[in-house]
């Protein structure tokens, strides 16, 4: 019920939603890298639509309407590994790793220092494209807000930037 009067106040109502029903896909793997099972990733992704889409506002930017996503999936991750290990939430690491799932989403040190050559190496144009989709999560949309272009203009960036990219770190 509430969701349909907030759907009903407008067209920026509708966006927040939006947002969040495209991120959705995004949510369930990220929940399911950490969990390792698809029925069990499925029912919580699930629960995080059920607390997380009655709550939004018009008002959120894309950004907000992501952060509060992965949150309140954080927090239904946590009652789930609670619950399966008979531990108190508060006793819960910050991040749930099960079987070392997770260590492949801190680069290591090397790694980031190659990065950060490559992307000084590139023109700006292509280094802030790069920087918005891949480091900051952005959507093309969001990208071509940010960049003041076209979307199709973004996806034409990406692919060369991409490409330079490839070539710096074949030399």
């Amino acid at each position: 019920m509430y969701l349909a009067v907030e759907r009903s106040s407008g067209p920026a109502a509708e966006l927040a939603t939006e947002i969040a029903l495209r991120e959705f896909e995004h949510v369930f793997s990220f929940i399911f890298s950490r969990v390792g099972n698809r029925a069990d990733a499925e029912d919580l992704t699930q629960q995080v639509a059920l607390k997380a889409l009655p709550r939004l506002r018009n008002e959120y930017p894309g950004p907000a309407v992501r952060g509060y996503l992965y949150a309140t999936a954080r927090s239904v991750m946590a009652s789930f590994w609670s619950r399966r290990t008979l531990l108190p939430e508060a006793e819960l690491a910050d991040d749930v790793w099960i079987d070392g799932r997770g260590d492949e989403l801190t680069a290591p040190p090397d790694a980031a220092a190659c990065v950060d050559r490559m992307l000084n190496a590139l023109p700006l144009n292509y280094r802030r494209v790069l920087e918005l989709r891949f480091l900051r999560g952005y959507s093309l949309h969001e990208t071509a807000v940010e960049m003041g272009k076209t979307v199709g203009a973004v996806k034409v960036t990406q692919l060369r930037a991409l490409r330079a990219a490839a070539r710096l770190g074949q030399g």
